[in-house]
């Protein structure tokens, strides 16, 4: 259906791909994954309207392909106030409307060729995305979704998580050849990511996802393409299999690359003695061995191992109080209650010690964010924050946190750095290379930008984080490396969050929120219930197991026992049951 053939693109201030080429074909659920940055929604742009951009290489799309997109963007505002029936059938009513006023035209005209022609055209667009059946079609897809109670609400008044998706579904009705979707599943409660999970699989024909999460990651893709460092690479099979064999992978290289290192460093220091020799001794055959050996050293490190879907730069995430935490209360809420149209949270009451790291979980639209910003505002008679404690609070909408209008320079001077090498240096280890100081915050991902928040609430000594979606748009590397920070934190989180991977690895228990309260839950209660609704039987157990392995291949590899580090991948190969 598509193929891209050494595409090659750059924008003024950074160059994304180098002679990349794809191609996308039927039956492939397609996971689109690379780090914050490295150009998949521009891709992605590219194919939708590919008119639009200067790019070098070619793109080959058949003419007959219909491309179906889902934005990460909510773009609710646009739409009329119609039912979520009327919203999900739009075109497929605009056309049967159409039929019927062809077919009440043809009573009364006499050009009855013309509208016979009208006619056929309507009939074969309205067959082509199944006509026939789209009113059981859209009530098996709600159904699916788990969502048909929805079918004669108003658009306008469901969650954003509900809205999502509507959309893929409206997406999806019309039977598209490629469905293209970016970060469909951001901000999306457990149930809702659920039905995205059992919607994609339902689906028949391509689909191009640009995804970072674990749980969709997981359960439903066959093919991989991995954007990094400018290059693609293909993978067909699961994505389980695809990190593993990029373990492997990892192994090999780093084995060879050491043996490249010390040839090397050998021949270096043969050259050297050649040099040293030829300043006094003018033979030509002196010369000629230096030459020869210099000639060498050029070709090993021309061949030096690069591997740019292996060795990824991962952030270093760290937060630091600075000061000892002593053992208190650090957040009390009582009696909290809020509402809008309706009550969300009534007398609420709990408190977070100052060192509990606390996941907040709940349906989209309960007033989790509602609570987490007041807090952070402390403007509320209820909430009541120990006055030793100093927050930080990262925010699902960025533009709360950051000014987007700054450069990156701009947003880290007004917290306190003092000079742009000191900046660049802090960002680097962020993962962002030195050069985007300059940068409008506007123009980053969304990954970049929750990175950037990130390092602001690194740079702070605060004792409390409030943490809303810290996870939604990074990268899986970022997002493992952001576990490690809050595993490492010394201080008190309370975190809003859909992934269950973040919350089961760092949060010691979990504030669910049900029937317009909040309830503590162990950890162990709140894993046997997403256990029960989401996971294979034996998956979360797998999981530890897979961690536990994976964690003893990284030591191996940092002892350079090469030998260890193979034996414990086929212990992890038998443990995921490696495919290739």
């Amino acid at each position: 259906m598509i193929k891209l053939d050494n595409l090659s693109y750059s924008f003024p201030q950074k160059d994304l791909y180098k002679k990349i080429s794809l191609t996308l074909q039927d039956g492939q659920h397609c996971a689109f994954i690379g780090s914050s940055g490295s150009g998949k929604s521009t891709l992605i742009n590219i194919l939708m309207d590919p008119e639009k951009y200067m790019f070098d290489g070619t793109l080959e799309i058949n003419p007959n392909c219909r491309i179906g997109y889902v934005s990460q963007f909510a773009q609710r505002d646009k739409i009329t106030e119609i039912t979520v029936f009327e919203y999900i059938g739009e075109e497929l009513i605009k056309l049967q409307n159409e039929l019927n006023s062809i077919c009440n035209e043809m009573e009364t005209s006499s050009d009855i060729d013309s509208l016979m022609e009208k006619y056929q055209q309507a009939s074969d667009a309205f067959d082509a995305i199944g006509g026939d059946d789209f009113e059981i079609n859209i009530k098996k897809k709600l159904n699916l979704a788990n969502l048909i109670t929805l079918e004669d609400r108003m658009v306008s008044e469901l969650s954003g998580g509900e809205f999502k998706l509507i959309q893929v579904i409206k997406e999806m009705l019309t039977s598209p050849d490629l469905i293209i979707m970016d970060e469909p599943d951001v901000f999306l409660d457990f149930e809702n990511l659920n039905a995205l999970k059992n919607l994609i699989n339902s689906h028949k024909g391509i689909m191009l996802i640009i995804t970072h999460n674990r749980y969709l990651l997981n359960h439903c893709f066959n093919k991989i393409i991995h954007l990094e460092n400018m290059e693609i690479q293909e993978f067909d099979g699961r994505y389980i299999d695809y990190n593993f064999a990029l373990l492997q992978c990892k192994i090999e290289l780093q084995e060879l690359a050491i043996a490249d290192t010390e040839e090397i460093e050998r021949n270096a220091k043969l050259s050297d003695k050649l040099r040293a020799i030829a300043t006094y001794n003018s033979e030509a055959s002196r010369g000629k061995a230096l030459n020869a050996r210099v000639k060498l050293q050029e070709r090993l490190e021309a061949r030096r191992i690069i591997a740019p879907f292996v060795d990824i730069k991962q952030p270093d995430i760290h937060f630091d109080t600075k000061n000892e935490i002593g053992e208190n209360i650090a957040l009390k809420i009582n009696n909290y209650s809020v509402a809008f149209d309706e009550m969300l949270l009534e007398n609420v009451n709990f408190e977070l010690k100052s060192t509990d790291k606390v996941a907040l979980i709940g349906s989209n639209g309960t007033g989790k964010t509602t609570l987490l910003r007041e807090i952070f505002k402390n403007s509320h008679d209820s909430i009541d924050i120990s006055e030793d404690v100093e927050m930080a609070y990262l925010s699902q909408l960025q533009g709360e946190i950051l000014n987007e209008s700054n450069t990156i320079l701009q947003e880290f001077f007004d917290v306190g750095f003092k000079t742009s090498e000191e900046i660049r240096a802090y960002i680097s280890s962020y993962g962002f290379d030195e050069e985007i100081v300059n940068q409008k915050i506007a123009a980053l991902s969304g990954g970049e930008k929750n990175m950037i928040q990130l390092a602001k609430i690194s740079a702070s000594t605060a004792t409390l984080l409030l943490l809303d979606e810290p996870t939604s748009h990074l990268d899986t590397s970022s997002q493992i490396a952001l576990e490690k920070a809050i595993e490492d934190y010394k201080g008190s989180i309370l975190m809003i969050s859909h992934d269950f991977y973040s919350i089961a690895n760092c949060m010691d228990y979990v504030l669910i929120i049900e029937d317009r309260t909040i309830r503590k839950m162990s950890m162990r209660k709140f894993k046997k219930m997403i256990y029960t609704s989401h996971f294979d039987r034996d998956y979360l157990d797998l999981e530890q197991k897979k961690k536990s392995v994976e964690k003893e291949i990284s030591l191996a590899l940092k002892n350079t026992d090469f030998a260890l580090a193979k034996v414990l991948a086929e212990e992890l190969g038998d443990l995921i049951g490696f495919k290739m």
